[in-house]
């Protein structure tokens, strides 16, 4: 008799599930708080996998081996608080796909930066000739990859909800780019528990594995010391040094691995700030540690141009520069991008508050904002924390409206910079909606 699977979510994480536990052997069922897709169905039926839609509570857990549950979906949720109910066993797309795959695994995870590493790493990687995949909470699910091809090496941007319900998940790189507060409407306000999450990436590793650690961030660092990690670790950062380290020195990356020292001129790297340096170290140290040469490595650096809405570079009009960083869904990241800043900016910010804690963007949009203009359906407390500290303060919307008195409040040599802060799901379908409406609206000024 097949084994029976119950997964909780019909979206990318969902979808990859069912195309490998069919490909498996298993027996599937999906359910879905919500609609499910016309096309997604036309899948299902062609693998023989059974639904229900806009079901809170599902009433065929009973006889699952195991369920899946989507990374979206809250533990509080009435199928899964049911599940535990009945002792099945819950896991999530990433411990399922691990089992079906013997390829060497990068786990990326952090508050800022994981797209970027993960991406950096990947077109490393693949750019030395490497056969390697990328997953996760970026492009493809990691279920949907192992089903379909045979990397050998594989690159996960991991967020904190895909590792809630890892069992016996261990990436053999395991990288931590930073902890800021983020998401902490998941976690019950609570920082310590989101933090938690986060050290999961490491929780079964094991001591031929690696822990790639960000040295400048103290609350990573506090947290770390704290667990009992079996994993080698290897710090990257700023003014670093001995030890299994990578730091910057005079513009060159020096990794120390291993008693090697390998230096990396980061001269041609094109992604601006400090952060996007971190970045490059991490990836840089992975590639290390897959033995890529540095000349490589170098190469890869310099050819690589970034990720769309992450300080995307959209538009100059009038000698006013549009920038894109709809990716910001949090205040660390909003802070990454206010740092760049150059020039005297206006400011387009706002959307879902994820518990965010504005105080720290303060000095920064005090020195460097003239307008703020706020765009979410709910922009209490944005006005509340900034109004004394800029001068000119609007509410839309409308991002077609944000781009015009963005617009008409600007400058020559200043910025316009959509750096949200914020969750998108008010106003937009998602991250990348928010910044493609941006762009279509500045292109149409």
């Amino acid at each position: 008799m097949k084994n029976k699977c119950v997964i909780l979510g019909s979206g990318i994480s969902g979808v990859g599930t069912a195309q490998l536990a069919i490909k498996e052997g298993f027996s599937v069922f999906v359910s879905d708080s919500g609609p499910i897709k016309s096309d997604i169905k036309d899948k299902f039926k062609n693998w023989g996998v059974s639904w229900e839609e806009n079901v809170q509570k599902s009433s065929f857990l009973k006889n699952a081996d195991w369920i899946m549950k989507s990374p979206g979906i809250s533990n509080s949720s009435s199928s899964v608080l049911n599940a535990n109910k009945l002792g099945i066993p819950i896991l999530s797309e990433i411990e399922f796909a691990s089992r079906f795959t013997n390829a060497k695994i990068i786990g990326i995870t952090g508050s800022n930066g994981k797209t970027t590493t993960t991406e950096l790493t990947y077109h490393i990687l693949k750019n030395s000739g490497l056969n390697v995949g990328i997953a996760g909470n970026i492009g493809k699910s990691f279920a949907q990859q192992v089903a379909e091809n045979s990397f050998e090496i594989y690159v996960l941007e991991l967020s904190s909800f895909q590792l809630e319900d890892i069992i016996d998940f261990a990436p053999d790189v395991a990288v931590i780019t930073n902890i800021t507060p983020d998401h902490l409407d998941r976690y019950n306000n609570n920082f310590n528990d989101y933090i938690k999450s986060k050290l999961r990436i490491t929780l079964n590793q094991t001591n031929d594995q690696f822990l790639l650690l960000n040295s400048n961030d103290p609350v990573l660092i506090k947290a770390v010391e704290q667990e009992s990690i079996e994993a080698q670790k290897h710090l990257f950062g700023f003014n670093i040094e001995g030890g299994s380290t990578t730091s910057l020195k005079n513009n060159r990356i020096i990794i120390e691995y291993k008693n090697v020292n390998t230096m990396i001129s980061a001269n041609t790297f094109q992604l601006k700030g400090r952060h996007n340096l971190l970045n490059a170290m991490a990836a840089s140290t992975i590639a290390s540690i897959f033995r890529l040469n540095k000349k490589s490595i170098r190469e890869s650096l310099s050819n690589f141009r970034g990720l769309p809405h992450r300080l995307e570079h959209v538009l100059k009009i009038q000698d006013v520069n549009y920038i894109n960083d709809s990716k910001a869904t949090n205040v660390n990241a909003t802070f990454y991008a206010l740092e760049t800043l150059n020039t005297k900016g206006i400011w387009i910010a706002g959307g879902v508050d994820k518990g965010n804690n504005y105080e720290q963007l303060l000095p920064l949009v005090r020195e460097k904002i003239k307008a703020i203009i706020c765009l979410g359906k709910n922009n209490q407390r944005l006005i509340e924390v900034f109004y004394e500290v800029t001068n000119i303060m609007v509410e839309t919307q409308s991002i077609e409206e944000a781009v015009k008195i963005a617009h008409n409040l600007s400058k020559k040599k200043e910025t316009v910079l959509l750096s949200p802060a914020c969750a998108s799901f008010d106003l937009f379908e998602s991250y990348e909606d928010r910044g493609n409406q941006f762009k279509n609206a500045v292109r149409n000024l």
